[in-house]
């Protein structure tokens, strides 16, 4: 290799290494930024966690300082809808087998 090609690659190489610094510094300072304006959006959502809230209305009591047939009746009703929603499903499907039986005709 002639002797002038090593003092091109050498500051191709430099050149690279000055750009690659350059890029990962901008990512860098870009990257504090988002963080800093995250950081205050928490701070900011901390800050109101801390304070009182305005609802006036009581919370319902734990479930499990109730009777048992509270838990009984939410639980039949809870059960009663997932029934229902498997059903709407199940039609869905069948309605949809259906319509794929009769295009094949």
């Amino acid at each position: 290799m002639p002797w002038w090609i090593w003092p091109i690659l050498v500051l191709f190489m430099l050149a690279m290494i000055a750009a690659g610094l350059v890029y990962a510094g901008l990512h860098g300072f870009h990257a504090v930024q988002d963080i800093a304006e995250i950081g205050g959006r928490l701070g900011e959502r901390v800050s109101k966690m801390g304070e009182p809230g305005d609802s006036t209305e009581e919370s319902e009591p734990p479930l499990f300082t109730q009777p048992l047939n509270v838990a009984q009746e939410r639980y039949v009703d809870a059960h009663a809808e997932v029934i229902q929603r498997k059903n709407v499903t199940r039609e869905r499907h069948i309605a949809a087998w259906n319509r794929w039986k009769q295009f094949n005709k």
